[in-house]
């Protein structure tokens, strides 16, 4: 457990001693100085592992070099627990990202590299208590089914290749991953609660895309144009679905007191609603003014939601109500 002290302002009220003040401040110093080391080395190595990739630029040299890395982090934590911790967590991060880019590149981001590359990230993350690799774990399971983002000038775009598949497959992770956050122990439940949280918002990209283009769900594992059984599911499906979906899911996370979850669905609330607003009714002043009066509403539902948990907020004096998030 990590605890931020002024000490300063401890050693004035008279709640250490100065010898007490003086030895916790030479702890900080001795961790300021470790942090220091670490993160310096880190950079150098990266550096080294970028440039080597540049010198030999192919896919095995950085499938060598990030194993490399990847190894040495995992290594680090197993042998000096709790001592370059900051280290090893770079090499691991570092390490898997260049392991997982060299295996797409030589497997040409092929189904079964992205499925072993979530894996991968799964077991890196759990054993270096990442949560940003088991984000990234979910993410690559994602591409697995056509999920993908680009990037040209000022623009940004995101891809679902299978809204149906991506909304039935996450929403069972979501559900997998939120279910055992409740029996692991604290650490390892916080990887969970990321999982399942990176799940839902995959899902509610995929209701998104849905609502707008529908999807043409292939039975079996027939190639697309193959003449394959399928079904057509429409935009208004997908749009219907998702409001009952929102509105079930934030009077659960009210009932339960889950300020992500509610927070998360008023975002994608908002998002719908303007999605279709606009294709219904197109860019029109009078549209415009209404659709901003119903976000005011919302924000200001919204805003007493969370002075309601939190009645105290704007004043300071006041205690938080038990919250699950």
């Amino acid at each position: 457990m990590k605890v931020t002290l002024d000490l300063g302002s401890l050693l004035a009220d008279g709640s250490i001693t100065r010898e007490e003040h003086d030895r916790l401040l030479a702890l900080s110093a001795r961790g300021t100085a470790s942090l220091a080391f670490s993160i310096l080395v880190g950079f150098a190595v990266v550096s080294v592992a970028l440039g080597t990739i540049a010198l030999v630029p192919n896919a095995v040299t950085g499938i060598v070099i990030g194993g490399a890395m990847l190894g040495a982090g995992l290594l680090s934590y197993q042998q000096w627990p709790g001592r370059w911790d900051i280290l090893a967590h770079i090499f691991v991060l570092i390490g898997a990202l260049v392991l997982g880019g060299g295996l797409i590149v030589l497997a040409d981001a092929s189904i079964p590299a992205m499925l072993g590359i979530a894996a991968g990230f799964t077991l890196a993350g759990i054993a270096a208590r990442s949560g940003l690799l088991v984000m990234l774990a979910v993410l690559a399971l994602s591409s697995a089914i056509g999920a993908r983002t680009g990037y040209t000038h000022a623009s940004y775009f995101l891809g679902i290749k299978e809204p149906a598949m991506t909304i039935a497959l996450f929403a069972l992770v979501a559900l997998g991953t939120f279910l055992a956050s409740l029996r692991l122990p604290h650490a390892y439940a916080r990887l969970a609660i990321i999982a399942a949280r990176t799940s839902v918002f995959l899902v509610n990209f995929g209701f998104w895309i849905g609502s707008l283009w529908g999807d043409t769900v292939h039975l079996g594992f027939a190639a697309e144009g193959s003449g394959a059984a399928s079904f057509d599911i429409s935009d208004k499906a997908f749009a219907i679905g998702w409001a009952g979906a929102l509105v079930a899911t934030g009077i659960w996370a009210t009932m339960a007191d889950r300020r992500w979850v509610v927070s998360t669905v008023t975002v994608f609330g908002i998002i719908h609603f303007y999605s279709q607003w606009f294709e219904w009714f197109g860019p029109n002043p009078l549209a415009i003014l209404l659709a901003g009066i119903v976000t005011l509403a919302v924000a200001l539902g919204l805003w007493r939601y969370n002075r309601a948990l939190w009645p105290g907020a704007n004043t300071g004096t006041g205690v938080p109500k038990a919250s699950a998030d």
